[in-house]
């Protein structure tokens, strides 16, 4: 049984499933059996709407910069910080002047996720 389902490349916009977030944010998600990985995509200046959700979240800056928002807290974060959301905790990020470029590790995998939709709380 061949494994080429199970690979993928951050530059192939044509890869994953692409749930709509909302103006100039854009995502690209892969599900699998125990979490779902989310490539998203902020133009400069872009908010992703405050939000929480029942599953861990883990968020890695790969390109640009940001401002994150984790409870009542504001975090710059820049390529290379990682971070950790812990369930039902409200969190957002707003991009900076240069835009940005993160990956987010949900597990359990969010439901929601696992077709096209349109919002944080897609499905």
């Amino acid at each position: 049984m061949s494994q080429a389902e199970n690979f993928f490349c951050l530059a192939d916009e044509t890869q994953g499933i692409p749930p709509d977030l909302g103006p100039c944010v854009t995502t690209r998600v892969f599900p699998g059996d125990q979490a779902i990985l989310s490539v998203v995509t902020l133009a400069p200046h872009a908010e992703g709407a405050i939000h929480s959700h029942a599953e861990e979240q883990w968020g890695v800056m790969l390109g640009g910069s940001g401002v994150r928002t984790q409870g009542r807290e504001a975090f710059a974060v820049k390529i290379g910080d990682f971070w950790r959301s812990p369930c039902d905790v409200m969190h957002g990020l707003r991009a900076k002047p240069d835009g940005c470029k993160l990956l987010d590790v949900f597990a359990p995998p969010r439901a929601a996720y696992r077709v096209a939709g349109q919002g944080f709380a897609t499905g």
